[in-house]
């Protein structure tokens, strides 16, 4: 077996527990190895190849993780209207519990909410602000639009 075999193969090995794990990082250690496996067709000496491969597959790997750090994350699933197309859309509250819940129809059925922590217990307009299991979190309209303003200048 040639070196260059040798390199093609950890770099089919690291692609294949990526498609397992799903860490993107494997492929930038993948890219390294396959970049060896480039050294080894040029006719590099095998420590050339390693320091190749060393160099190539932890540059990409600190890059990725340098990228990811630079980019906001998204929110959470139950919060993301991307995910959840209910995120954002309004429901009428005619009367809370005392445990902060209520019943109300959203999209022709019943559904039970609760209150965001932090918002005033009122009746009334409230946006759809996460779903968790069977439940609407939601917010008063005013406050979600209050939040959502820009502030205006002092």
């Amino acid at each position: 077996m040639t070196q260059a075999t040798f390199w093609w193969i950890a770099a089919g090995v690291a692609v294949a527990l990526e498609l397992g794990t799903g860490t993107f990082y494997l492929l930038m250690i993948a890219l390294g190895l396959a970049s060896g496996a480039i050294a080894a067709h040029i006719g590099l000496s095998g420590a050339a190849q390693i320091a190749v491969a060393a160099i190539v597959g932890s540059g990409a790997t600190a890059l990725w993780h340098w990228s990811r750090k630079r980019h906001p994350h998204s929110l959470p699933a139950r919060e993301n209207r991307d995910v959840n197309l209910d995120i954002g859309e309004s429901v009428h509250v005619t009367k809370w519990a005392t445990d902060r819940t209520a019943r109300v129809t959203y999209r022709g059925s019943g559904w039970t909410a609760r209150l965001q922590p932090g918002c005033a217990v009122v009746p009334g307009a409230h946006q759809v602000i996460a779903v968790e299991g069977n439940w609407l979190v939601l917010a008063p309209l005013s406050h979600t639009q209050a939040a959502s303003a820009p502030s205006s200048p002092p």
